[in-house]
């Protein structure tokens, strides 16, 4: 039996009623090639003198590290110029990128997180890409940061590649989810995880335990009855993991089940949360939902939150949709 490649499972998608416009196809192609330059730029690492820090700071005033900046270039030259976007936004750019005049432009729009755990590029931990794919608004010839102010549900598109052991792409465009995998002989991803599931019921959870002490109660009460285990409400024992990366953590989710949060904390209160709505929150919880899991800021589905400025950050619940719904309700209740 052949493999089929990330392009020919796009285009058979394609021929099917509907479920994959031509320009869509192209865009997610010219992305998926954007994602193997990273990739092979993250695998070579010290030997392309790749690491270590840019010496910049991006929109959030965070130090940038020389592959952030790297794979932000790659996926603006890959996409500027195929002709199915209207505009681009980037975490690492304060402002929507514009096509440059002398390309077409098309109906899609485009925002990334150019490389997403990157402060764990030079210990040589799993990193990876995050995207999303909105349409843009009918009529509009130059996007401006209100037109990328969509909520989730809008989302046409999206995914992540994971560049681990393996470089994984992972992608939904509302009927399922599905991996590719890079084969780096040919060139190619090839489908090896079709129609990915997250098991509904988990024994792991993912967060970062050092902040307990700035946590709101529900997440102290929801995180205390799991480190309870047996002995505990829940009867069972469960295990925590957490890499910083939350490309490689919801990978792991989505795989073999578990929930991964990230709340909002007591350090800085007019903040919803460290996360990005746009950039990882939309986009991952399409890929969770997708994929049979569930994904809330703690009170409400994130991709129902109308979003009021390109940067919002976001408080993210998500995973196996036993453990995403406990945890929403102790916030609920809270009320």
């Amino acid at each position: 039996m052949s493999r089929i490649t990330l392009s020919r499972f796009l285009i058979e998608q394609q021929r099917k009623a509907g479920t994959l416009p031509p320009e869509l196809r192209l865009l997610i192609e010219t992305v998926g090639r954007a994602c193997k330059a990273i990739s092979y730029s993250v695998n070579k690492g010290a030997l392309a003198g790749v690491l270590g820090e840019a010496g910049t700071g991006n929109v959030q005033g965070e130090a940038q590290k020389k592959l952030d900046v790297i794979a932000n270039d790659f996926l603006l030259d890959a996409n500027e110029w195929g002709g199915s976007l209207a505009a681009m936004a980037s975490e690492e750019m304060e402002l929507p990128y514009h096509i440059p005049g002398e390309y077409p432009k098309g109906e899609y729009l485009l925002m990334f997180d150019p490389l997403d755990g990157s402060s764990n590029i030079d210990v040589n931990i799993s990193v990876g890409t995050i995207f999303s794919i909105l349409r843009c608004p009918e009529g509009v010839t130059m996007p401006s940061e209100q037109d990328f102010l969509q909520p989730g549900t809008r989302q046409v598109a999206a995914g992540y590649t994971v560049y681990g052991p393996q470089t994984m792409l992972v992608l939904t465009f509302g009927s399922g989810v599905h991996g590719f995998t890079l084969d780096r002989e040919h060139g190619s991803f090839v489908l090896t995880h079709p129609d990915m599931q997250v098991p509904e019921r988990t024994g792991e959870f993912a967060i970062n335990m050092s902040n307990m002490r700035h946590w709101d109660a529900p997440v102290r009460r929801y995180v205390e009855e799991l480190l309870a285990g047996s002995a505990g409400p829940r009867g069972r024992d469960f295990n925590m993991r957490w890499v910083a990366s939350m490309v490689a953590e919801v990978h792991r989710i989505i795989t073999r089940g578990g929930i991964f949060m990230y709340p909002k904390d007591a350090r800085d209160p007019g903040k919803a949360g460290k996360l990005r709505l746009m950039y990882e929150g939309n986009p991952m919880a399409f890929v969770i939902e997708q994929a049979g899991g569930a994904a809330t800021n703690g009170q409400q589905r994130i991709m129902d939150i109308v979003p009021q400025k390109l940067h919002e950050r976001v408080a993210v619940f998500l995973g196996s949709k036993e453990e995403v719904e406990l945890v929403t309700r102790y916030h609920q209740e809270q009320k």
